[in-house]
């Protein structure tokens, strides 16, 4: 049996988290512009989707594409980046409708490019019937600003007199955040070497299992994914309770 078959076997993640880093300093190391680390960067990105949906049958997918501090960086890389994403949703809207990839994006479509925004609505209308693979792409996405986001659609709804305080649990608050309809991350993977979590989906992470992997991200393959996920499956999640006669 193939390490593949014997992930499949033992049971998958609802839902994987991935946290694409190491773009710029592998193209740095290849004596390359960073541009050219981000272009290899996508194409690990079709990669994993293509592997993640066709051979290994994952439900939920969320890469972080862009984020809010992102905006921080040179103005010529965040339009190379936008352009890219662009080109990246136009030319694959086609494999992802047939192949049954529902795409769903997470964060402020409003500050993105009237061009980008545009991909960005043709692909999710177009792949919303979709459900083999659920991917997400949180574009212009910050943990703390959906939470925020959530709060104040929270106390919207709190004046117009349609939720009670008390009626605010866990899980009404976690349907007014993007993941709406699908289960939290059961773990997160982030590549080149950084240990934390970078404002990503802190809410839904409460219980993710974390792994760090010093793979620059163009550099990730699927042997390495799928070495993850087994590793992954050995760890005994308790949720804070205990296990067996654990005292």
């Amino acid at each position: 049996m193939t390490l593949l078959d014997r992930v499949k076997a033992a049971g998958l993640p609802a839902h994987v988290g991935m946290i694409m880093d190491g773009n710029g300093r592998w193209a740095t190391a290849r004596g390359l512009p960073r541009n050219a680390g981000h272009q290899a960067g996508v194409r690990t990105a079709e990669r994993l989707i293509r592997f993640a949906g066709r051979r290994l049958g994952l439900r939920h997918l969320t890469l972080y594409a862009f984020s809010t501090e992102n905006w921080s960086r040179p103005e010529a890389e965040v339009s190379f980046l936008f352009d890219l994403l662009r080109w990246f949703i136009a030319e694959k809207l086609a494999e992802f409708v047939a192949e049954g990839v529902k795409v769903t994006v997470f964060g402020d479509a409003a500050e993105l490019p009237p061009a980008l925004r545009e991909e960005v609505a043709r692909v999710t209308a177009a792949t919303t019937g979709n459900d083999r693979l659920w991917l997400n792409v949180a574009l212009n996405y910050g943990a703390r600003r959906e939470i925020l986001r959530a709060c104040r659609a929270a106390m919207r709804a709190a004046v117009a007199g349609t939720l009670r305080p008390d009626g605010l649990d866990e899980e009404a608050f976690s349907r007014l955040l993007y993941t709406d309809g699908m289960p939290d991350p059961d773990l997160i993977i982030r590549t080149s070497g950084e240990v934390r979590l970078s404002n990503f989906l802190l809410w839904q992470a409460a219980y993710a299992e974390l792994h760090f992997t010093k793979t620059l991200w163009p550099d990730f393959t699927a042997a390495e994914f799928l070495s993850i996920l087994a590793a992954y499956q050995e760890r005994e999640r308790r949720f804070g309770g205990l296990v067996g006669g654990e005292r």
